[in-house]
């Protein structure tokens, strides 16, 4: 019962939001991005606030992977199908699930979600490229409003009931997802996760012109599909998520070998960090250090090229996280001698630096990091992380705040932000950053309380009238969201 509420809530609460695009989406309006909605039922403007709306609710009840290097990742990933696709606003929010699931979607106005279980299924970085490239196919080929195209009274709240289904599907609660989909369908019988036929083989033909354009093996994708029917297979009547909301056939897959068969041949080399990253989502999911430790270790036996590379990287972690710091080294030593430059390695050392309290070494390192390549977030993130643990509060805090400025949406960063000027004494920082984590899950009388105590500690007419404006918007918000 209270899924069922829930996924109605959600899709009233983010119908609100759109209900007020016009008084809230002013950051389209500036950016200078034309509208192309225009004989669509939810334009691009309306799809962008839509997508913010929904990312709200979601973070709110999905669990979110806050692993900076698979963050940084993915987002890389998908930023470079993205140059080579027909988005027309790339204004991406990527969001990483921590679910053993294969699934991926993308939300109109370009949220990005990406499973766990999907880098995991994946066998190259072909593959997930494949998966994620027909996602932003539907987003460019504007698929959710053109279903609405001829419902346009309709349209957002059929938009709105699909999205709040997501939330559900994507937090667990498919049953409830379903339910809400369902529901939705009364303002349009288009209405629903299910794209049509035509809509899924546009994405897939769109989908791999973009991906080869971007520099990977076509054959990604038909490689991609078998994965997903073998997991069919293997556990019966339940499909992997992702086939859920795009049914995978027999034809579809010889029609994506088809294609790939079009292209001219050409040698295709896989991108060894895929793996390492798969290593990371593997080891995340074993709970037991010694446990982690042995799976590495067989699997380091059995393993060849890349994906031998990828399960020592993933023993090396696990032995950190078990405390055997020496035999750690000995495995990185000439992983990080062949390839000195690779941050994923150099992290990997400063990780069991940190673990055996060698505070200021492992700073030494992450300072010469960040002046390399300032603003990369997995080495900004660590520094922040040693600067915490040798109690370098006000270093952490200076570091974060200004890091927090190019990552304006990341929950995590914010909250931890918190926590060190908490302990750093900034106070007038503390509720700032509070009142954004509030925000970007959408809990906006907290965010406002949060801003008010700041609004009190304000050093100057300056920020004085930063706050009031960032209140005037957080305040819009919730009225839209219906908290007030």
């Amino acid at each position: 019962m209270r899924s069922k509420f829930m996924s109605r809530y959600l899709g009233v609460s983010i119908l609100g939001l759109c209900l007020l695009l016009g008084s809230i989406d002013s950051r389209s309006q500036d950016s200078g991005i034309p509208d192309f909605g225009e004989g669509n039922a939810v334009s691009l403007s309306q799809e962008y606030v839509m997508g913010r709306a929904w990312l709200m609710q979601f973070r709110r009840q999905a669990p979110i992977l806050s692993d900076p290097l698979i963050q940084d990742y993915t987002e890389d990933l998908i930023y470079r199908l993205a140059v080579s696709s027909q988005l027309r606003d790339r204004r991406l929010e990527v969001v990483l699930v921590n679910a053993k699931s294969i699934n991926a979607f993308a939300v109109p106005g370009g949220v990005v979600g990406v499973h766990n279980g999907l880098i995991l299924a994946a066998q190259s970085e072909a593959q997930m490229a494949s998966v994620l490239g027909h996602e932003l196919a539907h987003l460019s080929q504007r698929h959710f409003s053109r279903s609405q195209e001829n419902a346009k009274k309709s349209g957002k709240m059929a938009l709105a009931g699909m999205l709040a289904g997501m939330v559900a599907i994507a937090a667990g609660g498919g049953d409830a997802g379903i339910a809400a989909i369902a529901g939705s369908q009364a303002a349009s019988q288009d209405a629903s996760l299910r794209y049509s036929r035509l809509h899924e083989q546009e994405a897939d033909r769109i989908g791999m012109q973009n991906l080869v354009a971007a520099g990977w093996d076509p054959k990604g994708s038909a490689g991609m599909f078998e994965v997903m029917q073998a997991e069919s297979r293997k556990y019966g009547a339940r499909p992997p998520e992702f086939l859920m909301t795009h049914p995978l056939t027999e034809s579809r897959i010889a029609d994506a070998r088809n294609r790939a068969g079009q292209y001219p041949p050409k040698m295709y080399q896989d991108n060894p960090e895929f793996h390492l990253m798969r290593a990371r989502v593997e080891l995340s999911f074993i709970e037991d250090p010694a446990e982690a430790v042995a799976h590495f270790r067989k699997k380091r036996k059995e393993s060849r090229g890349a994906d031998a590379v990828a399960a020592q990287y993933g023993l090396i972690l696990a032995l950190t996280a078990n405390g055997d710091y020496a035999e750690a080294r000995e495995l990185l030593a000439p992983m990080r001698e062949f390839k000195p430059e690779n941050m994923t390695y150099a992290l990997a050392e400063t990780d069991i630096d940190l673990a055996q309290e060698k505070y200021a070494v492992a700073i030494d390192k992450l300072e010469r990091g960040v002046k390399l390549v300032p603003g990369n977030h997995p080495i900004t993130i660590q520094l922040g992380k040693a600067y915490f643990k040798a109690g370098r509060y006000t270093e952490a805090d200076k570091l974060l705040t200004a890091h927090a400025k190019l990552k304006p949406t990341n929950v995590t960063l914010w909250y931890w932000l918190a926590e060190v000027q908490g302990l750093a004494g900034n106070r007038f920082g503390l509720h700032q950053s509070r009142a954004e984590y509030f925000f970007l899950n959408g809990i906006m009388k907290p965010a406002l309380e949060q801003l008010d105590l700041a609004l009190k500690l304000a050093p100057d007419d300056v920020a004085v009238e930063r706050i009031n404006r960032r209140m005037g918007f957080f305040h819009q918000v919730g009225k839209a969201l219906g908290q007030f």
